[in-house]
């Protein structure tokens, strides 16, 4: 999966091989060998490629786009899948969503609406954390 998405990340980037060898400091046809295959950086090599790429570490070694049908989130934003509205307006939250949030049963979540961007939850602990922030901002 590596090799595949080192090569899809750049191609998206719209970077040659030349630039983003470059930016890790090695060779083209050190790159050329990570996309083919025929070797693997090391990690510190492998962290910079997904800093430069803007996409997690783990991502970049193993995300697997046949999984979701969606190719790798950049860095800290997370497509987590379709929910279906029940009857009374209840959505489960995804698995992989309430690990990443550490959403818990029993949380409390704040729900806030935007007419042009659409819904947000916030677990409420969070959202009166943000509420008392911002009162000593003024």
């Amino acid at each position: 999966m590596f090799k595949d998405n080192l090569t899809a990340l750049r191609k998206l980037k719209k970077l040659s091989q030349e630039t983003l060898a470059e930016q890790a400091g090695v060779s083209r046809q050190t790159l050329s060998k990570w996309e083919t295959g025929e070797s693997l950086p090391d990690i510190e090599k492998a962290r910079i490629l997904a800093d430069v790429l803007e996409v997690s570490l783990d991502d970049l070694l193993s995300y697997n786009h046949n999984d979701s049908g969606m190719p790798i989130p950049p860095r800290g934003k997370h497509a987590f899948g379709i929910v279906k509205v029940g009857d009374k307006g209840q959505i489960v939250i995804p698995a992989q969503a309430r690990k990443v949030f550490k959403i818990r049963p029993g949380d409390n979540l704040f729900v806030l609406g935007d007419d042009s961007q659409g819904l947000a939850l916030i677990k409420e602990e969070d959202f009166l954390n943000l509420l008392e922030m911002m009162k000593y901002q003024k």
